[in-house]
């Protein structure tokens, strides 16, 4: 898989982050450097875990699967994509009085945010690829985008609002369809 690709689903996966770093940061919380620096971190590490988690699942299932392998990588791309396209939809948003950028809700935004990354990891393990660069380069394009979207979020939520994830669920999808067609070419 090209660095390219790995770029792409690195950004598409990042939407999640980016868009709960604007909505912390335009809702007024997590404008301290310690807290972007935190909120960034915690969503880097855990989009960097969870593709190795998710190869590990998806190494130990591929000698059955192989030859449909494409099909499933499309389908964990699929279901992902729509979710987020979904959440797009979503118009029920809670408020929350607490700094999400300190304690279980850290732990919990870290891992609803990296799910995605898991079915990623998955479909990782039915092709050639280096799991620890692509989850290197998934944590590391998920820090700064965490980190710019604590920055800019008051300007950016006026610009984007929840777009961003929209534009990574059409992007997973896209590289889904993708990894298809190579297939059967």
């Amino acid at each position: 898989m090209s660095f390219i690709s790995i770029f792409l689903i690195a950004l598409a996966l990042s939407m999640d982050a980016f868009s709960v770093a604007m909505a912390i940061s335009a809702a007024g919380r997590g404008h301290s450097s310690i807290a972007v620096i935190r909120l960034a971190t915690a969503f880097g590490v855990f989009q960097f875990v969870m593709p190795i988690l998710g190869w590990l699942l998806g190494k130990t299932v591929v000698s059955y699967i192989v030859n449909y392998d494409h099909w499933i990588a499309l389908g964990l791309l699929l279901i992902v994509g729509l979710r987020m396209i979904k959440e797009y939809f979503d118009k029920d948003e809670k408020e929350r009085t607490k700094d999400p950028t300190k304690g279980w809700s850290l732990l919990v935004l870290s891992i609803a945010t990296s799910i995605d990354a898991l079915a990623v990891g998955v479909s990782f393990a039915f092709f050639d690829v280096n799991i620890y660069y692509a989850s290197a380069v998934i944590g590391i394009v998920c820090f700064i985008i965490t980190a710019l979207g604590m920055i800019f979020g008051k300007a950016l939520s006026r610009i984007l609002g929840k777009k961003a994830v929209l534009l990574g669920g059409i992007v997973l999808i896209a590289i889904g369809i993708k990894i298809v067609v190579e297939h059967m070419v």
